[in-house]
């Protein structure tokens, strides 16, 4: 089992930055592959952002060179760094656990991004 609380969403200008943080609790953080999925109106949710125990990352093609995700293990926290933003990047963004050969996935209650001017 593992809990995760989201933080850093708000109200941003194009071209603005924001940092989101996920905070995990309850079980042992560095054996999960984590990552950073986002829903906006009308559309699918979409993997953003993922990083394995080992330190690999992956991102969509709309977000490459502009966000960046992390693991800090000794703080048991992700964060995506989100630079260069666009209005297309409004969503609601929420952090996902899973651990390796395990369908069943862990996510938090997600956290609003608008980009807007």
């Amino acid at each position: 089992q593992v809990q995760l609380v989201e933080s850093g969403g708000g109200l941003v200008q194009p071209g603005g930055s924001l940092r989101l943080s996920c905070a995990a609790s309850g079980s042992i953080f560095s054996m999960y592959i984590m990552g950073w999925y986002r829903q906006a109106p009308g559309k699918a949710r979409e993997l953003v952002a993922g990083i394995t125990s080992g330190g690999t990352t992956n991102y969509a093609d709309s977000v490459k060179g502009r966000f960046t995700i992390s693991r800090d293990n000794a703080k048991n926290t992700i964060y995506l760094q989100m630079n260069s933003l666009k209005p297309e990047d409004t969503a609601v963004y929420d952090c996902d656990a899973k651990r390796p050969y395990d369908t069943v996935h862990y996510w938090g209650q997600g956290t609003q991004v608008t980009v807007s001017s």
